[in-house]
């Protein structure tokens, strides 16, 4: 397993945002839904090393992050795409990437020069390398973070809201890159795009209130939804779940609405269906 995650728990002051989760992750890319609160960034900064947990134990690759020279050991090994990336504005996007190389060990410049020009050939700003990173646009500078990311072909990549600011031609290279990486090693990625989790995803995880409440395939997920969606020619009556759809049908989760048909089931649908039954099971 690359990543094992037993009884985790991280509170800011009295808010418990890890509520004893259990997690594990193996090769391949997984994705973390969750609605905002859930835990998912806080989950993520602790296996990414900067942030440490207040109980629990977190295994990556077989090294503990709580330990001083493992944790240093692991940062070699990782790679890490945080919610908010910082940019020095000043530095071209070469020189941040060349910085970051630094900081990774990569010490032989010919080497370093390589790398850093191979990972801003995959994230499509070759063009971009002489430009400071204040001049770059929102979906630039998340593609010059994700680059550093990938430095040194890391054995785990952990990335947070990774394509928030990417175009949709932007968005299909993010998800050929993600999906070459996870054939060899292990990604983990949180995301609010359940489109994204479809089309790259082999696995999804899907936390709310700090734990881990589905676990499975994307498949599964909206499997969990069978029977519970509706197409319908009018909106439907009551306190229903729906939406006007681009055919001018309404999509109704939940209950059956009257003259409503059944709908094949998507992520999204048991995505949303998941986290609205364990909000009514919680009121009752």
């Amino acid at each position: 397993m690359s990543i094992t995650v037993k009884g985790l728990v991280k509170h800011y002051g009295r808010t418990r945002v890890l509520d004893g989760l259990d997690l594990v992750v193996t090769p391949g890319v997984t994705g973390l839904l969750g609605p905002n609160g859930a835990g998912k960034t806080t989950l993520l900064r602790c296996l990414a090393t900067t942030l440490a947990p207040d109980s629990g134990t977190v295994d990556v690759l077989g090294l503990d992050p709580g330990d001083r020279l493992q944790r240093t050991a692991l940062r070699r090994r990782l790679g890490y795409l945080p919610q908010d990336p910082g940019h020095y504005p000043h530095f071209t996007a070469f020189d941040l990437v060349d910085y970051v190389a630094i900081l990774k060990e990569i010490t032989d410049r010919r080497e370093r020069h390589r790398e850093v020009r191979r990972v801003l050939a995959e994230v499509g700003l070759s063009d971009q390398a002489r430009v400071r990173a204040r001049k770059l646009s929102g979906g630039m500078r998340q593609r010059l973070a994700l680059a550093q990311a990938l430095l040194g072909e890391p054995d785990v990549l952990i990335l947070d809201e990774p394509t928030v600011g990417l175009d949709p031609e932007q968005r299909m290279r993010f998800r050929a890159l993600v999906s070459k990486v996870g054939e060899s090693r292990t990604v983990l990625l949180s995301t609010h795009q359940t489109e994204d989790v479809a089309a790259l995803c082999e696995r999804v995880v899907t936390v709310d209130e700090g734990r881990v409440v589905f676990d499975g395939t994307p498949g599964e997920l909206a499997a969990t939804a069978a029977g519970r969606v509706w197409l319908s020619e009018r909106p439907p009556a009551g306190p229903h779940l729906f939406w006007r759809t681009a055919d001018g049908r309404y999509q109704t989760l939940g209950d059956r609405p009257e003259e409503g048909v059944p709908a094949e089931p998507g992520v999204e649908d048991g995505y949303l269906l998941l986290l609205g039954d364990r909000g009514r099971a919680a009121a009752a």
